[in-house]
């Protein structure tokens, strides 16, 4: 396990690396960071110059790559274009996606995998079709549209029958918490909630659907295999064939699936922050392109990039956890 785990990472880091090269210099080369400055006629060339200078803007690309590298390696993401440290924003982006994101997978990851199953076990009952519909409705609805119908009949309508019954509006539209917010420790928690519903909720109807077609189609074709069917023939219980016998190697393909969108959506899930204004990872790469500020690109990029290789370095663990069979010699 160890000298799997030891490979991949000498085969992950070079990538890693070569991808935020080659980055590096589509961002540097793009645009000028110092563009408005020099654009106002109140900013002297010796401000400009030394902003320059601050920035690395006078080296050469591959030198300022150089530079760039040595100090994210010491942990040091420099500054952005604004003068402000990048890391702090990395640190509050990432917590604020993480979030997101952890509550969201995991929900509906358990919800699919109960869904998926029971469809393939009672396959063509009234639950499958139920399950299949609602599956290919959500995965079909474009994400902006369904967080837009959510906060109309999950927020506004919802609050308004909240209120009427004489409890707070609780369910936000805006925001990953309140800005002003004073109370107690539970009072935060509550408040964080209401924040979280939402987005929450748009990311879990649009996981579950694909989450419990891929564990659907998994599962059917583990059923129909041989193995199985000598299984059921000894006499050992339904139960306890689907169980493990048939989800255990069920879950290999979805494994995968769960693994890759994870990583994926730590990135940024990009539509639902901005449809709720959270200011996540998403929103940080956004706001860091279109200002051409190459340092938070960097450094977004190396955190993505890191939580990609780990959980796919954790899906291939995984493999040989859910099937004796594969070895990660």
């Amino acid at each position: 396990m160890i000298a799997f785990i030891v490979r991949r990472l000498a085969v992950s880091i070079p990538l890693v690396l070569a991808s935020s090269f080659i980055v590096f210099l589509l961002v540097a080369s793009a645009a000028d960071p110092l563009e408005e400055l020099r654009l106002n006629p109140r900013i002297s060339e010796e401000v400009i110059e030394a902003r320059e200078r601050e920035l690395n803007l006078d080296k050469p690309l591959f030198e300022r790559y150089g530079i760039w590298l040595g100090n994210a390696v010491q942990g040091d993401f420099g500054e952005d274009n604004q003068g402000s440290d990048v890391a702090p924003q990395l640190t509050r982006a990432l917590g604020t996606t993480l979030r997101l994101v952890i509550v969201a997978i995991f929900i509906a990851v358990v919800l699919a995998l109960i869904a998926g199953v029971i469809s393939a076990v009672r396959q063509y009952s009234w639950f499958d079709y139920s399950s299949t519909f609602a599956a290919f409705l959500f995965y079909s609805l474009p994400v902006f549209w369904l967080a837009v119908l959510l906060k109309e009949f999950a927020a506004i309508r919802l609050n308004n029958v909240l209120e009427g019954w004489g409890f707070s509006r609780w369910i936000a539209t805006v925001g990953s918490q309140s800005a002003t917010f004073n109370g107690s420790f539970m009072a935060r928690i509550g408040d964080i909630a209401g924040h979280t519903f939402l987005p929450a909720l748009t990311l879990i109807l649009v996981s579950f659907a694909a989450y419990s077609r891929y564990t659907r189609s998994s599962m059917l074709e583990t059923l129909n295999s041989d193995y199985v069917r000598t299984a059921e023939a000894k006499g050992i219980p339904r139960s306890q064939v689907i169980r493990k016998h048939a989800l255990r190697n069920a879950l290999i393909p979805v494994t995968t699936v769960v693994a890759l969108d994870f990583s994926a959506v730590i990135g940024g899930a990009i539509v639902t922050e901005r449809v709720f204004n959270w200011r996540g990872m998403g929103t940080l790469l956004i706001d860091a392109v279109t200002a051409a500020d190459v340092n938070v690109v960097q450094a977004w990029l190396l955190v993505t990039a890191i939580v990609v290789v780990v959980f796919n370095l954790l899906a291939d663990v995984l493999y040989a956890l859910l099937d004796p069979r594969i070895r990660l010699d």
